[in-house]
């Protein structure tokens, strides 16, 4: 083990579930709740009265929760959850008074896609659902007294997100036009007829976030006439536009719009850490007193119908995620916890921002974190690259990149053309380049930091899930002398900003662009995962590498997690999945890793298929 190098920290203490995690108060400022295991270490919800210690578990099932909030009633918790990673997530309503819970959306197959919910309207809740067409998403208004459920506004065939209004009114829809840009509808009551409010380019972007209380203004996140996302608040009926923020390179990110009042209070930009930009001086003392709590990046997690009390949160890239209690009258705040205490003692990696150019003068920024302890010189590197690819990564914990970096590894994250967060341009710029100048800003990342003297140049991986799980076999096939090895998982592509396999003016791009036929170039270790149930990433894809590098006398591990849909999220498999990840880079960059017993961790789906010498 190199000297000053920190002690291999158990997986089971890094990657187990947070111990408690995203607390919000009820709206009566009567409880809080928060998300936590179970005995059977799913994440379920908890509750207890605010300041006292009688939690209890509200919630059940097999898979853990992701998402819930409360109802205005303050004695009802809504929650989403799928079988087994099939994505169609149902919404359930928890009854804190019975303990009953209830299925929403009880129909065979249905997706809830979104939830609306207004203080004027507590009995009811707005649900975006497939019922109707398994394509298309339209409104349901539901009862929370009786669970009756209506349709409330039909989907036409276009619209891809709906917005209501402050007393529950679905007044403006988001639609993507044939030609791939986008569209916002309006329209002034239910009476009244839908009607374009403005339209954006393919190579721009507009999103309705909600209405002003008295819903002739609707806030937006648009991209038109600016090459970043600003947040904009423009009338109805008039039309006219005022810029609420904005930041020069970067987009708007987080929008806070107070729940009762319906009028933006801040705005976080994230150029590296995050920024907010104050609108309402009604918070501006808080945000100014609750900056020195923490040196991470805060947010307000949630609030109760009184304003008086905040639950903030504070994210950081090398150690857990805090949350404090904010008595907005008396400017103090009182610690809640740790989402993982375990780790808050332990030496972590320090992770910075970074930046470098692509061959073409364009300039990417990203996250670099380098093993606590050691030097940042001549080390083994993972490049680790987002999915989406339409998404980004930011200065936040992460489980993976703590992992690696505990086992010796630099790893770096780079926001490639392509990813959002760095303007249009920045964001176009990876228009039909999968495979080509996004893959290249990945090849110049390692380039980056071997120039800089922190990287090994022979000792160089490639990982990343969905849009990351292509980047990595695209780079052991196009750039097989850059990566010692590489993990996997494919990812289908999209018409737009990738090519369309049935015009044959971009077949061949797509053929270019594709790793499947150039997979006779790979000739470094692959490690394949996937889970059988997912809906996105089809078991045919990964197998056709397999076939390919199985015939070319390639070596490959190919692991299938029979209860998984998009993304390991079972405990156990998530165990093993991360146990063969670690010893798979160990033998191949001569790092260190924690061995897994047998040939599977117990209890997990996974089923193993190894062709070649890989192990």
């Amino acid at each position: 083990m190199p000297a000053g190098m920190q002690p291999l920290i158990p997986r089971k203490v890094l990657l187990a579930h947070p111990k408690r995690s995203q607390p919000t108060l009820s709206p009566d400022c009567t409880r809080i709740a928060y998300l936590a295991p179970d005995e059977r270490d799913a994440m379920q919800i908890w509750v207890c009265m605010l300041g006292q210690s009688d939690d209890r578990c509200v919630s059940a099932g097999q898979r853990s929760i992701q998402i819930y909030e409360w109802a205005w009633d303050s004695k009802t918790i809504f929650y989403r959850q799928d079988n087994e990673g099939d994505e169609n997530f149902h919404l359930y309503a928890i009854d804190l008074e019975t303990g009953n819970a209830r299925d929403l959306t009880p129909w065979p197959g249905v997706r809830c896609q979104q939830t609306m919910t207004s203080v004027n309207r507590p009995a009811e809740i707005l649900a975006v659902l497939n019922v109707r067409d398994g394509k298309l998403m339209d409104v349901w208004r539901i009862d929370l007294r009786t669970g009756a459920a209506t349709l409330e506004v039909e989907n036409p065939g276009d619209v891809i997100w709906w917005v209501a209004d402050d007393d529950l009114v679905v007044r403006a829809a988001r639609v993507r036009t044939p030609d791939d840009g986008f569209e916002v509808r309006v329209r002034t009551d239910t009476a009244s007829p839908w009607r374009t409010l403005l339209s954006a380019a393919p190579d721009q972007g507009v999103f309705p976030l909600g209405f002003n209380q008295d819903g002739r203004e609707v806030f937006l996140l648009s991209s038109i006439g600016s090459d970043t996302f600003r947040v904009v608040a423009r009338e109805v009926e008039s039309g006219g536009e005022r810029v609420v923020a904005s930041m020069d390179c970067f987009d708007a990110e987080r929008v806070m719009i107070h729940p009762t009042r319906q009028a933006i209070e801040a705005v976080s930009f994230e150029p590296a850490r995050r920024q907010w930009s104050v609108i309402d001086p009604g918070v501006a003392a808080d945000f100014d007193a609750i900056r020195n709590l923490d040196d991470g990046d805060f947010r307000i997690a949630s609030r109760d119908f009184d304003d008086r009390k905040w639950i903030v949160e504070f994210q950081s890239a090398h150690r857990p995620t805090r949350y404090f209690l904010w008595d907005r009258a008396a400017k103090k705040a009182g610690f809640l916890f740790s989402d993982r205490p375990g780790l808050e003692h332990l030496q972590l990696a320090e992770v910075q921002p970074i930046k470098y150019r692509a061959r073409d003068g364009l300039e990417v920024h990203g996250f670099l974190a380098i093993p606590a302890g050691l030097e940042p010189r001549n080390l083994p590197l993972v490049v680790y690259v987002h999915g989406g690819p339409w998404l980004r990564d930011y200065w936040t914990f992460n489980t993976w990149t703590q992992l690696l970096a505990n086992r010796g590894y630099a790893v770096l994250q780079p926001n490639f053309r392509g990813s959002m967060g760095y303007g249009m341009k920045h964001l176009h710029a990876g228009d039909r380049q999968w495979g080509l100048a996004m893959q290249d800003d990945l090849t110049d990342a390692v380039r980056w930091a071997v120039a800089e003297g922190i990287a090994d140049p022979v000792r160089v991986a490639i990982i990343g899930l969905s849009y990351g799980g292509y980047a990595a076999v695209a780079g052991a096939a196009f750039t097989p002398d850059l990566y010692k090895c590489a993990y996997i998982a494919m990812r289908a592509l999209w018409n737009a900003r990738v090519g369309n396999p049935d015009d044959a003016a971009d077949r061949e791009l797509l053929t270019n662009a594709s790793p499947l036929f150039a997979a006779d170039r790979i000739r470094i270790p692959l490690l394949i995962a996937l889970g059988a149930n997912d809906s996105r990433v089809k078991q045919s894809e990964a197998e056709q590498i397999v076939a390919v590098i199985e015939k070319n006398g390639g070596t490959a591990t190919y692991v299938l997690y029979s209860d998984e849909g998009h993304g390991i999220t079972r405990p156990v498999n998530r165990m093993d999945f991360l146990a063969r990840v670690e010893r798979f880079l160990a033998e191949n960059l001569d790092g260190r890793y924690e061995p897994m017993n047998g040939e599977r961790i117990e209890g997990s789906s996974a089923i193993a298929r190894v062709i070649g010498r890989a192990q």
